[in-house]
């Protein structure tokens, strides 16, 4: 590979992560609807030259969530919700995607691993539930519960075999895994049997992509994401509306 092929795909790479970055300052609310923000400024936020950061402000101008309002000047959108929302189904879409190769090229070893893990988060679920009950702190279950569902969708993502559609599907998540995270602590935090009611999708999935059934697997994983999606974003709302309440 020569050097200027190098330096693009590092290039890519550094725009890729100004854009997930800016973009996920956007969604949570950090960068606000109507807030300007300068193509210097971005970068020294996020410790970047500019030539990465102004990638990023096109693609993020494409996706409806920045408007240009001068050569090097750009301001939060203000109808951000609707282009997040599009992206929702962006996401939506290629996972998918994923589920549907992965029923045509997972392995049986994969296959394993991915009952494997399900099993692991039985486990956590059943001691954080008793230990909720207990009224004991449950933090580090689940911590780890997620841990092990992270897992299981990165071993998903891998039955697939297709890294460039893994790669896109990365690009467009609505939300970066850290704050995935952190909205879904708050939203169990508040609500105990939040997600619950999927659960039970993850052996579904598995037992489609068994029987190589590409159309179930793809339908599971859609019901699922959007309905994930849609109280992850639930959850967001409530948290702007809480940053931009006036002070009493």
């Amino acid at each position: 590979m020569t050097s200027e092929a190098l330096a693009a795909l590092a290039g890519n790479t550094l725009a890729d992560r100004s854009y997930r970055a800016i973009r996920d300052a956007i969604t949570t609310g950090e960068l606000r609807p109507g807030q300007k923000v300068t193509e210097r400024g971005l970068a020294e936020r996020l410790s970047v030259s500019p030539t990465p950061v102004r990638e990023a402000i096109r693609r993020l101008e494409q996706d409806g969530l920045l408007e240009r309002t001068g050569p090097r000047t750009v301001k939060v959108s203000p109808i951000g919700d609707t282009a997040v929302q599009d992206l929702a189904e962006v996401e939506v879409a290629l996972r998918g995607m994923v589920a549907r190769f992965a029923a045509r090229h997972a392995t049986p070893d994969r296959l394993d691993r991915l009952d494997a893990l399900l099993d692991q988060a039985d486990d956590l679920l059943i001691v954080a539930r008793q230990r909720h009950r207990s009224g004991e702190d449950v933090t580090r279950q689940l911590h780890q519960l997620l841990d092990v569902m992270q897992q299981f969708n990165d071993t998903v993502d891998a039955c697939a075999g297709n890294p460039v559609l893994v790669r896109l599907l990365d690009q467009t998540r609505v939300f970066s895994r850290p704050e995935q995270r952190a909205r879904r602590l708050e939203r169990v935090a508040h609500d105990d049997e939040f997600g619950m009611e999927r659960w039970a999708t993850h052996r579904a999935l598995v037992t489609a992509l068994r029987a190589g059934d590409a159309a179930a697997a793809e339908a599971l994983v859609i019901e699922d994401a959007r309905g994930g999606l849609s109280d992850l974003l639930a959850g967001t709302d409530r948290l702007r509306a809480t940053r931009t309440a006036p002070a009493s």
